[in-house]
């Protein structure tokens, strides 16, 4: 139960599924808030299979991936809702805020809806940076290819977290990608170039490590924007509905 000083959001907890399917969840979360029919929203999840997202408008990447496959089946791509380059979805934990009723410079949005990220990582022991701006990002086809102002990067200027900001005057949705262990052959073959560099190599399938790696996040969540984080995870109509919406067949595969 919502205490009386915080403003009571709902947390979905982890979940895995496809691409296809994750994007939709974050519409339609976005759709029913605007229409006030869903208070903010914090999730963390994954894609099953690997999957690329790419930005609202990306049009352009390498031709291949129109062909590749890996492990004898097609990657599947996906847009998402906010913006950005590509993302390869192997090895990484996503992230999504759904919300509203916060002023101030899109840069100023961005970096206080992403300083849990910060706190709560710091807490596990990794401390985090805004990154910088480099000349070549909108050629780079990754989005982990280049560090850009909007990312956060550990003390080694490796790029740890990728996030896409969506806003407009009634509500504002946050996209992040926390690269915690890349396969080093997908991501060579996917985009030419070396992963990042990870201290979190061979963890990312380890439960109990996600599972604090959640908690602490949420926990940092609770104190940065003094909110109570309320479990709900989404019921069989809400999938339904989403699935109706977004013109998915069926929902097989969500875990």
């Amino acid at each position: 139960m919502a205490t009386s000083d915080r403003i009571p959001w709902r947390f979905i907890p982890l979940m895995s599924a496809s691409g296809q399917l994750q994007m939709a969840i974050d519409t339609w979360l976005l759709q029913k808030h605007l229409q006030g029919n869903q208070p903010s929203v914090l999730r963390f999840y994954r894609f099953d299979p690997v999957a690329i997202s790419l930005g609202f408008s990306q049009r352009s990447y390498p031709q291949h991936w129109d062909t590749f496959q890996w492990q004898g089946q097609p990657i599947e791509r996906v847009y998402r809702p906010t913006g950005g380059r590509a993302v390869l979805h192997s090895g990484d934990l996503c992230y999504s805020i759904i919300t509203s009723n916060i002023k101030g410079k899109r840069s100023e949005i961005y970096q206080h809806l992403s300083q849990f990220l910060i706190q709560g990582w710091q807490t596990l022991g990794l401390d985090l940076y805004y990154g910088e701006a480099r000349r070549g990002y909108i050629h780079n086809p990754s989005c982990f290819g280049t560090v850009t102002n909007s990312d956060l990067a550990d003390a080694q200027g490796n790029k740890f977290i990728g996030s896409a900001l969506r806003c407009s005057h009634e509500g504002i949705i946050q996209q992040g990608s926390m690269l915690l262990d890349p396969d080093p052959h997908l991501f060579k073959a996917i985009f030419g170039e070396d992963a990042p560099k990870s201290q979190f190599s061979h963890l990312s399938e380890d439960q109990t490590f996600l599972a604090t790696v959640i908690t602490t996040l949420t926990a940092a969540a609770s104190r940065c924007f003094n909110i109570d984080l309320i479990p709900q995870p989404l019921s069989d109509t809400e999938l339904i509905e989403i699935t109706k919406l977004m013109k998915i067949d069926t929902v097989k595969g969500v875990h």
